[in-house]
């Protein structure tokens, strides 16, 4: 059975959205929040995802399964979205998408992803050696988000957000 190749997921946080943003906006610390993604390398001298264009490289873990990937960062509005694509060589292949809106005193934020195009040794193990992938991407989608909103909601920010 083949994996989705496209999911969402959205969670309410109790705190602004430019206190959101000023986690959102160091991919490194990924390594906190997310159960897959366990750490971050800037590439080619790049310190955060000011541009599109910056350069990242994210190491994942599924189980025993390790990989990593290098990321290109599409889009920047600080404090309503981030989104950055993960490559193969020159072609995309996965598009990832945090959005930020204010809402009942806070921040609603969805993380999204959306496959491009998925090489064949990728298809074997997100079909059928990465068991139940779907459901666990989905709980670790939504554990990111609900870790980085307990990190905004206790003030631990990257920066002082002006809008707290």
């Amino acid at each position: 059975m083949a994996s989705a190749r496209r999911g969402e997921v959205r969670v309410h946080i109790d705190a602004p959205p430019g206190r959101v943003w000023s986690l959102l906006a160091y991919p490194e610390r990924m390594g906190e929040w997310s159960p897959e993604c366990y750490r971050v390398q800037w590439l080619n001298g790049a310190t955060s995802p000011a541009t599109p264009g910056t350069r990242f490289k994210g190491f994942n873990k599924f189980g025993l399964i390790r990989w990593s990937m290098t990321c290109e960062v599409k889009t920047v509005e600080p404090g309503r979205a981030l989104v950055f694509s993960t490559f193969r060589g020159q072609r995309e292949c996965v598009r990832w998408r945090y959005q930020l809106a204010p809402a009942n005193g806070g921040t609603d934020v969805i993380e999204s992803f959306e496959v491009i195009w998925m090489p064949l040794d990728a298809r074997i193990f997100e079909d059928f050696l990465m068991r139940d992938r779907d459901r666990r991407r989905k709980q670790a989608m939504r554990t990111t988000l609900e870790r980085i909103g307990a990190a905004a909601q206790s003030g631990l920010a990257s920066t002082p957000d002006p809008d707290s």
